[in-house]
């Protein structure tokens, strides 16, 4: 029976029925397994992230590992590709993985080529002897997007590995497994546990091989997630295309408004998702002053929880500095729209 991802949220990995038995999966406490069965050692597997894997695999349609962090899954990916290994990756996107590309750089551990991802023929042009593109659709804070039909594509031809970090789209709006990628990153941190209390990440792989490779990089590095962050995970995606629909709904109703706002003088929003990110008509000092008078919005980093949040993003010495130093990324939440869009007013009449 093939389900709508809001119908998978709510029933991927719940125990069989049974007469008394449990609605929810039980939360594993243990390091250690009696001998014999598939599982072995607590550092190699536990059913509570299994039952986390299965609902993000229902929604990505690839088979699922969490791990400790979004950038424990990053690092899993890049930590098996060969030593000198040439990297396709995005200019401008999320300050972690740009951190770690230009350190593994820089001490020769890849070659990275950073490329405007929007220039669709700049990427391709940069893919030659490669042996990943790593996307970013929508790029964070930017919201940038990529042609990832075409440039997946181009990479498979190549017989390019690809990886898409699909954090802010999520599978509600793109699934780049079906488009052809080998590897699709969350943090699931974000959106899709969504209530700012745990910090995990998930890898979704459609080749059993490469999957195998990634569940070794976990297991030998000991990036795995905790049974409690899973089992608070499992239950935040229970809810997370109707949170996720509410912030869009409200995101959409705010950038107009913010479009015809006398101090903003650029709004970035690809047309979908819950992310704006908009540019203050002012100094650096001044957009953190915005930031710092809300009374509503959470003045914090991170994106995708039930609250809104918001920050200057240049305020971070990792940012790109192709990022305008005015850039506000508002990360829309699922209060009532009026309350959001009044604490954004009475805090740019701090400009």
């Amino acid at each position: 029976m093939s389900l709508h991802p809001e119908t998978s949220a709510i029933t991927a990995g719940r125990p069989e029925a049974a007469p008394d038995a449990s609605l929810n999966p039980p939360l594993i406490f243990s390091s250690t397994y009696h001998a014999g069965g598939p599982v072995s050692y607590g550092r190699y597997g536990n059913e509570s992230w299994s039952a986390l894997e299965t609902a993000i695999s229902q929604l990505e349609g690839g088979e699922t590992l969490s791990f400790s962090s979004g950038m424990a899954a990053i690092s899993a990916v890049f930590s098996i590709l060969p030593i000198g290994a040439p990297v396709v990756a995005s200019n401008q996107g999320y300050s972690g993985t740009m951190g770690l590309l230009n350190q593994h750089h820089a001490s020769g551990r890849l070659e990275v080529r950073f490329v405007d991802i929007t220039n669709t023929e700049e990427v391709i042009g940069a893919m030659k002897g490669a042996a990943l593109l790593w996307l970013e659709s929508p790029t964070n804070p930017c919201l940038d997007l990529a042609d990832l039909p075409t440039l997946i594509s181009a990479a498979k031809k190549l017989t390019i590995g690809v990886g898409v970090d699909n954090t802010f789209a999520t599978p509600l709006v793109q699934q780049p497994l079906s488009m052809g990628a080998d590897i699709v990153m969350h943090s699931v941190t974000k959106f899709l546990a969504g209530h700012s209390d745990v910090v995990l990440g998930s890898l979704s792989i459609s080749d059993p091989a490469l999957f195998k490779r990634l569940e070794e990089a976990r297991r030998f590095n000991g990036s795995i997630p905790g049974p409690f962050e899973a089992w608070l995970a499992l239950r935040g995606i229970r809810s997370f295309p109707v949170r996720f629909r509410a912030a869009e709904k409200n995101a959409q109703q705010l950038v107009t408004r913010l479009q015809s706002h006398t101090k903003i003088t650029k709004v970035r929003y690809p047309g979908f998702g819950a992310v704006i990110s908009f540019e203050v008509d002012g100094t650096a000092e001044q957009a953190e002053k915005v930031c710092e008078s809300s009374r509503l919005i959470t003045h914090a980093t991170s994106l995708g929880g039930i609250e809104s949040l918001w920050e200057r993003r240049r305020r971070w010495a990792l940012e790109s500095p192709s990022v305008p130093e005015q850039l506000i990324r508002l990360s829309v939440g699922c209060e009532h729209v009026e309350d959001i869009w009044q604490d954004i007013e009475q805090a740019l009449g701090s400009l």
